[in-house]
């Protein structure tokens, strides 16, 4: 599955890469957002035998990030209070491991990017 606005063929080799790497504190590969809804989600690996299946961490702008698995198709279905849909972040270059966002989204009650 692709989803061409959301996600590369590139991202979709490196989320591979780094879910058949094991259990290593990868960068994130991808930031997705709602620009109407305050949600984000930190992209780092695809379950190589389901690829809807992505591990992230999430954050809906509830003030509770937390790690886990979301859906690609969902996620590009998905559209925000004014009807925008989920975006790519194409400026975003991660500068640090996932748990380095973890600790600091639980710290803050949100994504800091």
């Amino acid at each position: 599955m692709k989803i061409p606005d959301l996600l590369t063929d590139a991202d979709l080799d490196q989320l591979l890469a780094n879910a058949l790497a094991g259990e290593v504190d990868h960068h994130p590969v991808v930031k997705l957002f709602t620009p109407d809804a305050n949600a984000t989600w930190l992209i780092i690996e695809v379950d190589p035998d389901d690829p809807d299946r992505l591990f992230a961490l999430c954050d809906l702008g509830s003030g509770c990030p937390e790690l886990g698995y979301v859906s690609l198709a969902e996620l590009s279905a998905l559209r925000g209070p004014l009807g925008l849909s989920v975006e790519r972040d194409a400026h975003f270059k991660p500068k640090k491991p996932l748990s380095n966002y973890a600790d600091e989204a639980l710290a803050k009650g949100r994504i800091v990017t």
